[in-house]
């Protein structure tokens, strides 16, 4: 068994407009996945890898959530709960609010998404590195999602989810890796995505890589349940 991996913060505040009229009276983190809800294969996943503490960032039907999956003792994990103010703040500013109840360095991932990679793997790489920020990336050739990283020999040259190129054959594979000081020009109070602030530890070259081998699934459209619910199955 893992042990001695860093806290992971799952955001899981958004509306989920792709799987409505199903979301329209739950959240995305419960939608059926084989008969359980999704962040019950997410957690387990989380535990298999020797994660144990977790801080959700919930919103939008986030009581739910809660009632659900609880402290998370079920799924051997430990949960902590940061809820969207009335202003929606993006992603990286529902991580900024939620600073008191992390940890100087951690794991960051989607609500709606199932990555079977090595996470060991990942925060060795990151602690390698000794930059502030890590963005896992997988060569995706634009065959699951729209590509948005150049990458090559190890390092991330653009990353770009707006102003696509033809050199773009990786993507943002969903797992990132943040030292506290990463979120020091996230003001708290103004929207800010957390695209924006990988741009600028770019830019700063404070953001290192990795590249995960393991295509990435996700619970966040029909079809990706559907991929996901095959994958677990099998």
């Amino acid at each position: 068994m893992k042990s001695g991996l860093f806290q992971v913060v799952i955001l899981a505040g958004g509306l989920a407009t792709r799987l409505r009229p199903m979301t329209e009276t739950i959240p995305k983190s419960l939608v059926d996945v084989n008969g359980e809800p999704f962040i019950a294969h997410q957690l387990r996943l989380l535990e298999q890898n020797g994660i144990r503490d977790i801080v959700m960032c919930v919103g939008y039907l986030g009581e739910q959530i809660i009632k659900v999956i609880g402290d998370g003792k079920e799924y051997g994990v430990n949960i902590a709960y940061s809820f969207d103010g009335p202003q929606l703040l993006g992603t990286a500013g529902a991580i900024k609010q939620t600073m008191p109840l992390l940890k100087d360095t951690f794991f960051v991932l989607y609500g709606d998404s199932y990555l079977p990679c090595d996470y060991k793997a990942v925060q060795d790489a990151y602690m390698h590195s000794q930059k502030l920020a890590l963005m896992t990336v997988f060569r995706n050739s634009g065959q699951w999602d729209t590509s948005n990283v150049e990458f090559a020999n190890g390092h991330i040259l653009v990353y770009d989810k707006k102003n696509k190129t033809e050199r773009m054959q990786y993507i943002d594979y969903g797992l990132g890796l943040f030292n506290k000081q990463a979120f020091n020009q996230v003001s708290g109070n103004e929207p800010y995505d957390l695209a924006l602030l990988y741009q600028h530890l770019l830019a700063e070259q404070q953001l290192s890589a990795y590249e995960v081998k393991e295509r990435f699934y996700e619970a966040g459209s029909f079809a990706g349940i559907k991929e996901l619910e095959s994958y677990i199955k099998n």
